[in-house]
């Protein structure tokens, strides 16, 4: 290998590092972080053996981490011709990524507070219609603040989703040109 191709690899190998070190900011594992960043740098579609290859995984590893990618949309399938394996392309565009993991995430929070508060709510409302003590009433109904303040929060934050998805967020906050 050529100095200038050496060079080019070192400089994949520090980005494709960083790429892996800041998606553990986002929960996600290094090692997907990595087969993230492998992709992100091909230039043509990869084959999970290609990737295995590459990252010095196992392949369970590698179709482990593909999936969590495809998930989150970081990663596409793609058709290659005349091949039988499946190819996958990452999403080169890093604000895609972000809007779809950040998205992801909130309806996950969301679904698992409304999916709480459904099962709580009922309950403090017993409690605070048939409580035997002044104390567990004032308790109940304090608590029920709390649900009904959650709820407002997670409504906002499902603006908040919507208007990332939709794109009118960026009314507000305008994408940088060099953003595409």
């Amino acid at each position: 290998m050529n100095e200038d191709l050496q060079k080019i690899e070192e400089a994949r190998d520090i980005m494709i590092s960083a790429i892996a070190q800041t998606m553990v900011i986002y929960g996600v594992t290094p090692s997907i972080g990595r087969i993230y960043g492998v992709l992100y740098f091909s230039e043509e579609p990869l084959s999970l053996d290609d990737i295995k290859d590459e990252v010095a995984m196992s392949k369970a590893s590698v179709s482990n981490g593909m999936r969590e990618l495809l998930e989150t949309e970081m990663v596409i399938k793609v058709w290659k011709k005349g091949e039988r394996k499946d190819h996958f392309i990452a999403e080169k565009d890093f604000l895609t990524n972000f809007i779809n993991f950040f998205v992801k995430m909130l309806r996950q929070e969301r679904s698992l507070l409304m999916k709480a508060d459904e099962q709580a709510r009922p309950m403090l409302e017993e409690v605070a219609k048939k409580a035997e003590t002044d104390e567990a009433a004032t308790t109940a109904k304090s608590d029920l603040e709390k649900l009904t303040r959650s709820t407002s929060y997670l409504n906002w934050t499902m603006e908040l989703a919507n208007a990332l998805e939709s794109g009118k967020i960026f009314e507000y906050f305008p994408k940088n040109n060099n953003n595409k």
